[in-house]
């Protein structure tokens, strides 16, 4: 009987946590539904070609294909038919590097950052609307929460 009452604590705690883990998938896709629209809507693109631009507008120098990838936690192949479309449309370049001739890196054009910055404004804008009514209290509490969240699972994966 007194095992009853803490499997009892331990399965309501389990319960809240799955209740929040539904939660936050739910407002994730809400949030990326409506970037999508306004990147679809808005800028005539898809919001993995903007996670492309918006990772190589951070590094001036540019990413090799497979530091891209890593960052955005998608596969070569998945990058590579996005990049193509971007070389294409004149917004990314591709630059060999110089101590491996098989290496490629990919950086931003000048179009490239100025179509760019006309997104992120455009996204930005979005995420502002959504969170408007969040004051900085729970901004830096969800802020916080999440950072907590992320730092327990690279000590599980060994990545700290």
């Amino acid at each position: 009987m007194a095992e009853a009452a803490p499997r009892r604590r331990r399965d309501a705690l389990s319960k809240r946590r799955l209740r929040l883990w539904l939660r936050m998938l739910r407002t994730t896709k809400r949030v990326e539904g409506d970037l999508r629209d306004v990147m679809r809507t808005d800028h005539a693109t898809t919001l993995p070609r903007f996670d492309v631009l918006a990772t190589l507008d951070r590094e001036d120098k540019g990413l090799k294909m497979s530091e891209l990838s890593r960052r955005l936690l998608v596969s070569n192949g998945n990058v590579t038919g996005i990049v193509e479309r971007l070389v294409h449309d004149g917004l990314v370049v591709r630059v060999p590097i110089d101590d491996d001739k098989r290496a490629m890196r990919v950086r931003l054009t000048a179009k490239g950052k100025e179509v760019f910055a006309e997104m992120a404004a455009g996204h930005e804008a979005v995420i502002d609307s959504l969170f408007s009514d969040l004051d900085h209290e729970t901004l830096d509490a969800l802020a916080d929460g999440f950072g907590r969240l992320r730092d327990l699972r690279r000590i599980d994966d060994g990545t700290r």
